[in-house]
């Protein structure tokens, strides 16, 4: 397998300092996975136009240690039209350039962080062949299983004095902000969320809590009086498990906690992962509002009153609508608790799930279905029913545990490479069970529920089968819950109530 690597990642990987960890990352995965790691010619040639000798000289030294590909692939007509769209200068042209060779499959697939890249594979057609960082690790932890070298990322609270601050992680942050060190060490008695890999900081996250009386005058336009929750400091290194899905959910539910107006952070655009962050900020819903202070730093705000998006759920994460189509869907207890391990229970041990696989970190998961009933969209509400284990009582251990939010129906898949290129990447199931399940039934092929998990009901308070009867919500006819069903409204809000679930998540 051939990997293209786009100029900036050949120029983050051999740069004397490097502040983009995912990088080192990257390059580890491509190596176990024995990718060949390949630059084209016209990256070779960008290089070359540096000024400064000692880096040029130093490039052309290391880029020895990548396959080059001399020859260039004639464009296509269809990159070409592409092309003659969205190219404005040389750099866009280049780019094209290497979305040509993957066009022309001369190489498998191409990693880089430019958006307009991506762009322009989508309208390419080549989309699932070109790569960001976090994408590519995604990728390979879900199909190089075997690979992974670590046991534990469990996302935890500790003290500030007991984190090192001399850690290559916050290189990057000390360079950013004067005076880091000094915050940081007058943190020792407050918490954070941090994450490890065999010592070594994957990920941190900072937040505080500030009140209508917090002064802003050094925010432009500057804040009106409101409750709102900072996210102090927030970095992740791109490691293939979704950690920075992970810390959006822990965002959202202290904003929950706290019962917030707003959600803010302050943030350069300096570096590449600084422009990750904020397309992850972005996509859950973060806006840019204004400046900080006089030295380009960022404001990105999220409004955290009720409000539900049916276009983008994940813009209005983590509110709950009540008046869409409401579905129970089933899921047999062997799959439960991997989907969805904030649902885990009284029988089953928390440290069986911890968060080391990419599916248990994401929010937003693909459940696969043969139900009858596929009349769904976007913006539907998901309320999964655990089903019995085989040697207990349906109506005592059949519970609702968690509701969820339909991001995307995809059904009418023709063949099953594209089964498994959609299914995998947020799936718990193996490649080989993906493809048993496809061919199960070649007259009645599943098809795919995207949705976030959104609130998981507390223990002690999930209605089993025999409330749901007692309640009107099912009728106990044969094969009622073999796929989704829907309810009514009022049945939803009947559910609400006895499950006790917290009326801050429901728009009514």
């Amino acid at each position: 397998m051939k990997a293209l690597l786009d100029t900036n990642i050949i120029i983050h990987r051999e740069t004397p300092r490097v502040f983009n960890l995912s990088i080192g990352t990257l390059f580890k995965w491509l190596d176990k996975a024995k990718f060949t790691k390949c630059v084209h010619n016209v990256t070779v040639e960008e290089l070359n136009k540096n000024s400064n000798d000692e880096t040029r000289n130093s490039f052309n030294a290391k880029i020895q240690s990548y396959e080059i590909l001399k020859m260039t692939a004639p464009l296509r007509s269809e990159v070409l039209a592409v092309s003659q769209q969205n190219d404005r200068n040389e750099n866009d042209k280049n780019d094209t350039v290497l979305l040509n060779e993957v066009y022309c499959e001369r190489v498998d697939i191409l990693i880089s962080e430019d958006k307009k890249i991506h762009i322009k594979a989508q309208l390419l057609g080549i989309e699932d062949k070109v790569y960001t960082i976090d994408s590519f690790l995604e990728m390979v932890v879900s199909e190089y299983p075997d690979l992974i070298d670590y046991k534990v990322l469990a996302v935890k609270q500790e003290y500030f004095g007991n984190i090192n601050i001399n850690d290559s992680f916050f290189d990057s942050l000390k360079e950013d902000y004067v005076g880091f060190e000094k915050w940081f060490n007058k943190k020792a008695e407050e918490k954070a969320y941090i994450t490890y890999n065999k010592g070594k900081i994957l990920s941190f996250l900072f937040l505080k809590i500030e009140d209508k009386d917090e002064s802003y005058s050094d925010i432009t336009p500057i804040f009106k009086p409101k409750r709102r929750l900072k996210i102090g400091t927030f970095k992740v290194v791109s490691n293939g498990v979704r950690l920075g899905e992970r810390f959006m959910k822990i965002i959202f539910d202290n904003a929950i906690i706290h019962k917030v107006d707003e959600i803010y952070v302050t943030i350069f655009d300096k570096r590449e992962e600084q422009q990750r962050l904020i397309s992850l900020l972005e996509e859950w819903g973060f806006v840019l509002y204004g400046k900080k202070g006089d030295n380009d730093e960022l404001v990105y705000v999220r409004n955290f009153s009720k409000m539900f998006d049916i276009n983008n759920p994940k813009k209005t994460f983590p509110y709950i609508p009540t008046d869409t189509n409401i579905f129970l869907i089933p899921i047999y207890p062997k799959y439960h608790t991997e989907l969805l391990p904030d649902s885990f229970l009284k029988t089953e041990s928390p440290n069986d799930y911890v968060e080391n696989e990419p599916h248990r970190n994401a929010i937003s998961k693909i459940y696969i279905s043969r139900s009858i009933e596929r009349n769904i969209k976007k913006g539907d509400v998901l309320i999964f029913y655990r089903t019995a284990p085989k040697d207990k009582s349906a109506y005592y251990h059949s519970v609702i545990t968690t509701i969820g939010i339909i991001e995307e129906k995809i059904d009418g898949i023709d063949s099953e490479s594209e089964f498994l290129l959609k299914a995998r990447k947020r799936s718990i199931f193996t490649e080989d069970y993906l493809k048993e399940f496809w061919n199960f039934n070649p007259r009645y092929r599943p098809f795919l529920i995207r949705f976030l998990s959104v609130y998981s009901i507390p223990l002690g308070h999930r209605i089993n089968r025999q409330k749901l009867l007692d309640l009107g919500v099912i009728s106990g006819a044969e094969n009622e819950l073999r796929g989704l069903k829907k309810i009514t409204k009022d049945q939803f809000e009947i559910m609400i109530k006895e499950a006790n679930i917290n009326e801050r998540f429901i728009i009514n």
